[in-house]
């Protein structure tokens, strides 16, 4: 019987033993099972990241470190000179990158480039600017220098808006509204906007309906160059219709209109009527945009209000 329990005993043990091996080979397999799971899951999730777009910050990101800016307008943003005047410094010689003469305009590099012109190191952008509005009178031209020596804006201007950028040119014969300022985002964003640009006209004919279609549907110059300037190029082939129009008077020999451009072509007004053999007797810029000449006297200047400013601040924003 001893010899039995022993027996039973040793069975039992064996069994254990058994029972032991079964559950460590069952946890192992679990385990493979659950490291397996892992590594599916690991390759699916970098899979996915790989396939996830870039968020948009990442690109902004980018974006930001890869901004380039052309030379003569990074020269007008940190001076007082134009994009004009920037690409005749440039091909004179006379701008420099890191001390090294530049000799194309056609260069773009980091907003904070050190620039030099003359040897002279420009500062930083400056964000702040001043603008003024001008009352221009006939006789005089928008321009700095005249091969003629014909008068000028700027010698009607005190001397320290002598490098200030005319926004919106007004001709020889013409008055009325010019804006100037130091800043040359300033002017770009203004001579490029579609603001509306009114104008006090004063033609020797009365207002036909051919006129009033054409100022409504727009007109085709078909080559025409009445109205041109003798020495401006040739390249305006059609104007489009005038944003707004009111005939305020309206006379066999004489009438007076109110016109709205959204847009600054080289004489336009003047190649307009001039097209149908009508001929611009006075013409004055009376606003642009929010902009108002309103009782500045002929010749006379000023900066403009604070509405004015907080306007032109939405602007620039916007």
């Amino acid at each position: 019987m001893n010899k039995d329990n022993r027996e039973n005993g040793e069975k039992r043990g064996e069994n254990r033993e058994s029972g032991e091996k079964r559950g460590d080979n069952r946890e192992r397999r679990e385990g493979e099972r659950e490291k397996n799971s892992g590594n599916d899951r690991g390759e699916k999730s970098r899979e996915s990241d790989r396939r996830k777009p870039k968020r948009e910050s990442d690109h902004r990101d980018t974006k930001r470190s890869d901004t380039k800016v052309r030379l003569n307008r990074l020269i007008a943003d940190r001076s007082h000179y134009s994009r004009r005047e920037a690409d005749r410094l440039i091909l004179e010689g006379r701008v420099s990158i890191n001390r090294d003469k530049v000799e194309t305009p056609a260069v773009t590099l980091d907003a904070d480039a050190p620039l030099f012109i003359d040897g002279k190191k420009l500062p930083p952008k400056n964000d702040n600017y001043t603008v003024i509005i001008y009352h221009k009178p006939k006789g005089e031209l928008v321009t700095k220098r005249d091969p003629f020596s014909r008068k000028t804006v700027f010698d009607s201007l005190p001397s320290h808006f002598c490098h200030f950028i005319s926004i919106g040119r007004l001709d020889f014969a013409s008055e009325g509204l010019l804006i100037l300022t130091d800043s040359a985002a300033v002017a770009d964003r203004l001579t490029r906007s579609d603001l509306e640009r009114i104008y006090n006209v004063k033609i020797d004919s009365f207002v036909t309906k051919e006129l009033e279609k054409a100022m409504s549907e727009g007109l085709d110059l078909g080559g025409s160059t009445a109205g041109a300037h003798p020495l401006s190029d040739d390249s305006v082939s059609s104007l489009a219709p005038f944003s707004k129009w009111r005939v305020e008077k309206d006379h066999p020999h004489y009438s007076r209109l109110k016109i709205a451009l959204t847009e600054g072509k080289n004489r336009e007004i003047r190649r307009f009527f001039g097209y149908f053999g009508v001929n611009v007797l006075d013409l004055k810029r009376v606003s642009f945009g929010e902009i108002s000449l309103n009782a500045l006297p002929i010749g006379k200047w000023r900066y403009l209000n604070k509405t004015e400013y907080r306007y032109l601040h939405d602007l620039m924003r916007g």
